[in-house]
């Protein structure tokens, strides 16, 4: 096995596999300095200001004349001096390829009676705002399993109550994009199909009314959605109870479901990568892509989002867009972006973290490459906006942040009924009411944060496994999970604090 990995032949640089040495030798180069394990070795000399590419797509400029051998990283690669804004050649359509003929699959879900399927069954507790989190959290703790074990004792079929709290919901416009985003998120988590009960607590003076809510959501109140709020209730401590003993009522009903065999149609995954390194786009992106393709072939849909992190490699998307108009959504969505972190003060090079550069990625046209690769090969169906429900099936885009629970809470808005998520760095992330696979790109980290991770697509780096295989295997993983085999980060607890809507405007 090589100490490095070519993507393509017409790339200008080469990924280490193992740290190397100056002085080491790869493709009859002589390695200048020391090369990190994931990071990038120039081929040939590149002068300044000439194009750098990795995957055979543009991931930046040279900022300064880089001679074969040479490290390529922050200091000597860039985003150019139009920082990014090159020509793209978007090709609506090119790619579009005939539906994979159908493939059956099944696994053991939770029916619903209007014909949903859950992956899992939970109570859930919203807070219409910040000032109620406190008295719906007392309520979920009250049934914790760890501290009040008594309490669910006699209803095992229910995964545990939890409160899904926020830090928003007042000073806020009324009828702006931040409200409508909020309470698109809300409605989005109070009908999902993996919660069989739930609980809209306020305040009762917040601007996110919670009348107003119901309304615009079309939502009303019954036997599975209950509402109320701090103020009519009489305060914190009658709150808190009257809430307990709502749940008391709900729990005969929730407990009386069995799993049974159901379509993997009804598996909906959202697509996130945190901590990315050099390796997400070699290893457990591209694996997952597979995995992908595998469930859109048996009926199911996946989404793809994260805005920011497909920012340089939105062509690659437009390509296979169903129709022209979904590829001139997913671009207007980056144009939004563009101007968004321009009145910000920012920009969208402001992506990679610090993380992600120490493991080898430099530049947001250089993650985003990798990142697409979690969306595999399928036709593009459809883009949406943050939380809004997911209703085609296949592969589709949701415009969301880049920011792991900004963004996973807005795929669970839109339907997402499992989460997978692939990590270089070692991210710690949970979600509720959706379970979350973490899929590691490297066996260091496999090997260092085993506890943490559900998979190690590290293998495919190792030269142990092909992507096809891993995928393969993702997708059995997946198929267990969504049967309710647990995920590590549900054995530890992860999930509650992990809800974070999209909070976009002024804060008033």
């Amino acid at each position: 096995m090589t100490p490095f990995i070519r993507l393509h032949p017409q790339d200008d640089v080469l990924i280490a596999r193992q740290q190397l040495l100056g002085g080491a030798t790869v493709e009859s180069i002589t390695v200048k300095g020391l090369i990190p394990a994931g990071h990038k070795i120039a081929t040939h000399a590149i002068a300044a200001g000439e194009p750098v590419r990795r995957y055979n797509q543009i991931i930046g400029f040279a900022s300064k004349a880089i001679a074969a051998g040479e490290h390529v990283h922050t200091h000597n690669l860039d985003m150019g001096p139009d920082k990014g804004d090159f020509a793209r050649d978007y090709a609506f359509g090119a790619d579009v390829k005939p539906e994979p003929a159908r493939l059956e699959a099944s696994f053991m879900g939770i029916k619903r009676a209007d014909g949903r399927v859950a992956t899992r069954n939970y109570i859930g507790i919203l807070s219409s705002v910040n000032c109620s989190a406190t008295a719906a959290r007392a309520m979920a703790d009250h049934f914790s399993r760890q501290n009040h074990p008594a309490a669910l004792e006699k209803f095992p079929n229910v995964d545990g109550v939890i409160a899904l709290t926020h830090g928003t919901g007042c000073g806020m416009d009324t009828e702006g994009m931040g409200m409508q985003i909020l309470q698109r998120t809300l409605a989005g988590y109070a009908t999902h199909a993996n919660f069989a009960a739930v609980l809209v607590v306020g305040l009762g003076c917040e601007s996110n009314q919670i009348n107003a809510w119901l309304a615009n959501s079309s939502l009303r109140e019954g036997e599975t959605l209950r509402v109320f709020s701090i103020q009519d209730t009489g305060g914190t401590a009658k709150t808190v109870a009257k809430g307990i003993a709502l749940i008391n009522e709900m729990l005969p009903q929730a407990n009386a479901v069995k799993r049974e065999p159901c379509s993997a149609a009804h598996i909906t995954i959202g697509l996130q990568c945190g901590g990315s390194d050099g390796y997400s786009g070699i290893s457990a992106n591209p694996a997952l892509g597979a995995a992908v393709d595998l469930l859109v072939a048996h009926g199911g849909s996946a989404i793809l989002s994260e805005t920011p992190e497909i920012y340089g490699a939105e062509h690659l998307l437009t390509r296979r867009a169903v129709k022209r108009e979904v590829g001139e959504k997913l671009i207007q969505r980056i144009k939004w972006w563009e101007h968004y972190t321009q009145i910000n003060q920012g920009e969208m090079n402001n992506n990679p973290s610090p993380g992600n550069k120490a493991g080898g990625l430099t530049t947001i046209l250089e993650k985003s490459l990798g990142a697409v690769a979690k969306g595999g090969t399928s036709n593009l169906q459809a883009v949406y906006e943050y939380a809004e429900p997911v209703t085609a099936h296949g592969f589709v885009y949701m415009d969301t942040p880049g920011y792991d629970p900004v963004s996973a809470t807005g795929q669970v808005a839109g339907g997402a009924n499992l989460i997978c998520f692939t990590t270089g760095r070692g991210s710690a992330y949970g979600c509720a009411p959706s379970p979350s696979l973490k899929l590691s790109t490297n066996s260091a980290l496999w090997r260092k944060q085993e506890d943490d991770m559900d998979i190690n697509c590290g293998e495919i780096i190792d030269g142990s496994s092909t992507v096809a295989e891993m995928g393969q295997r993702i997708f059995e993983l997946v198929l267990a999970t969504a049967s309710g085999e647990q995920s590590k980060s549900e054995t530890h607890g992860y999930g509650q604090n992990e809800f974070v809507p999209w909070q976009v405007g002024a804060v008033m």
